[in-house]
């Protein structure tokens, strides 16, 4: 996905967990309003600028993957799900020394004061989808 594409979903009001998990939607058997829906919550550091909504919507790609369901099968399936969201996050901490949103995009965007610096700065719309952007490709190999 382009970062330009990207882009034009933050603007039309998306949140970075939202375009990462609804991107994966049809490949992981689910709906793009599900997975836009369960992804909701997490834009914006969690709406708290804390973990990296492009950070959870992946782990939530992953889990919905991998993520172990069967009784049967509980333990080999726990044990992918683990080593998925572990080459996830190797992965994502070699590039950068944080998931938190915050300290990530520089500005708190869980106040109104945060939000508007972070979109007046250009930070939002410049390292945001780049981010997401990353995630995506690190994604696409992992899933």
């Amino acid at each position: 996905m382009e970062e330009k594409v990207i882009a034009e979903l933050f603007a039309k009001g998306y949140d970075c967990s939202q375009v990462v998990v609804s991107h994966y939607a049809a490949k992981l058997g689910v709906s793009e309003e599900t997975a836009n829906k369960a992804a909701a919550c997490f834009g914006g550091g969690m709406l708290m600028a804390d973990t990296c909504g492009a950070f959870t919507g992946a782990l939530m790609a992953v889990g919905l993957k991998y993520g172990h369901f069967d009784p049967d099968m509980l333990q080999e399936q726990k044990s992918m799900m683990m080593a998925k969201s572990g080459e996830f996050r190797k992965r994502f901490f070699e590039k950068h020394p944080t998931c938190n949103c915050r300290e990530l995009l520089g500005h708190d965007v869980s106040t109104p004061e945060g939000f508007k610096a972070a979109v007046e700065t250009g930070r939002m719309m410049s390292f945001c989808p780049k981010l997401v952007k990353e995630v995506i490709e690190v994604l696409d190999e992992i899933l």
